[in-house]
């Protein structure tokens, strides 16, 4: 029997990129039992009407208010009988069977529990997103010319990783989790609207005992908005998830491993 795979795009007036990314999870995805859900945070453009147009295969949930990305990604959590779940930003396009091979490594190692490809801009280069925990440096001081070097360091740029490595943060616009690790969590932690719920979610999961895995082999192009560089209420909420998420683990050393699994 083949392994159980699901995935699910929160969706918030996206009817510009959606066809786009769905077409291209649904066709790098016919060799898996794949699933995949939408969920809707009360889009008022014709994402919704678009998709069910386009993809009737796709499950959609229509949620009544836009709680965040999240908030939209938890509402799919009950409905999962998958062993894999794939996290997926409706701005991503596949060129390759990235998911299934990011399911195999998962298969293949049982102490990791959440892996990510590289993740690459539109022109091909690569996105250097951030490997490890934030820091007040890595966040906010590296977006001053004397401390760019910080974002190299919270990416790990200069590693120039190409194999298989265990990392801190794990992007939250594409990657795999054990789904059973994903509802033992209860999903992303609902005090974050947007922003820094991945960086939370991959410190919960180490926190478990489990890897998380920055996976070169494979890629996933990313058409990256920057939200949060483009507007005051972007601004306001990065700021907001990023005091949140250091209130929470700010000053806290990350538990030992556990050496039993979930």
């Amino acid at each position: 029997m083949n392994t159980k795979v699901s995935g699910c795009i929160v969706t918030y007036n996206e009817e510009d990129i959606i066809e786009d990314c769905i077409s291209s999870i649904l066709q790098y995805t016919k060799n898996l039992d794949f699933t995949l859900y939408i969920s809707d945070n009360d889009s008022k453009d014709r994402t919704v009407e678009i998709i069910k147009e386009k993809f009737p295969q796709v499950v959609i949930i229509e949620n009544k208010r836009n709680g965040g990305f999240g908030d939209g990604h938890n509402k799919v959590l009950e409905q999962l009988d998958s062993e894999f779940h794939v996290v997926i930003n409706p701005d991503i396009i596949l060129k390759e069977n990235t998911i299934e091979e990011l399911v195999d490594y998962l298969k293949l190692h049982e102490n990791a529990a959440m892996v990510t490809p590289k993740i690459l801009n539109e022109d091909g280069s690569e996105q250097y997103l951030p490997k490890r925990n934030p820091r007040f440096s890595y966040v906010i001081l590296s977006k001053f010319k004397p401390f760019r070097h910080y974002r190299r360091i919270y990416t790990r740029q200069d590693e120039q990783i190409s194999e298989p490595t265990a990392v801190e943060f794990c992007t939250g616009c594409f990657f795999v989790i054990r789904t059973k690790v994903m509802k033992q969590l209860g999903g992303f932690d609902k005090r974050y609207y947007m922003y820094f719920e991945d960086a939370d979610l991959s410190r919960e999961v180490r926190n478990l005992g489990y890897d998380v895995i920055f996976y070169p082999r494979v890629k996933a192009v990313h058409k990256w908005r920057r939200e949060n560089t483009k507007s005051l209420k972007g601004i306001f909420r990065f700021l907001t998830s990023m005091m949140k998420y250091f209130c929470k683990w700010g000053g806290k050393s990350e538990k030992k491993r556990n050496t039993q699994k979930v």
